[in-house]
Order: C-alpha cells, then structure tokens, then sequence
C-alpha cells in the first residue's frame, strides 16, 4: 500500500507556495491599510464628519442612462411593431 508521506516532498513544496502567497496577501492588505485607507479616514473621512465638504449626491456617481448622456441622440426610443424582443402587452403570444 502506498503512503502519502511518499508524496512528502511536493506537499512541502505546495505548502511553500500557500505560504509564500499568503505572506503576500498579508502584507499587501496591512500596507494598503496603513498606507491608504487609515490616511482617507484621517483626512477626507474627518472632513466629511465634520461637515467641511459639500454633502455627498450619488447623482454624482449614478450610471447615466444613455437618454441622460450629453451629445447622445436617441433615433429608435419608441419602436412599433410586433418584432420578437418587444414586449408590449398587446403582442402576439411572444411571452
């Protein structure tokens, strides 16, 4: 019967590996911590809180829908007809 201590070698060689990228991963979220996401807070996150900006709109970062969008010209907004993809309550059994 064979024993998986004979494989000893690669498990040792995939533990490097979980334990090198994890390592990296480790250091990556505490850099990304320390390094910008704790100087956010203590600038435009204490702004905010303390009301030195104007109050957030998420107008400002809602998608545009294409009729909104500047230099945008809807041709075919209102088509008629009883095509396959239109699906107005009076078509033809096309669910």
């Amino acid at each position: 019967m064979m024993m998986l201590s004979a494989f000893w070698p690669f498990y040792q060689f995939l533990w490097i590996v979980y334990f090198v990228c994890m390592f990296l991963i480790g250091f990556w979220c505490i850099f990304m911590f320390f390094g910008y996401v704790i100087p956010i807070w203590l600038t435009s996150g204490l702004m905010e809180y303390l009301g030195k900006t104007k109050p957030f709109d998420p107008e400002d970062v809602r998608r545009k829908t294409l009729a909104e969008q500047e230099g945008v010209e809807l041709i075919f907004s209102d088509p008629k007809g009883h095509g396959p993809f239109l699906h107005s309550h009076d078509s033809h059994g096309h669910h």
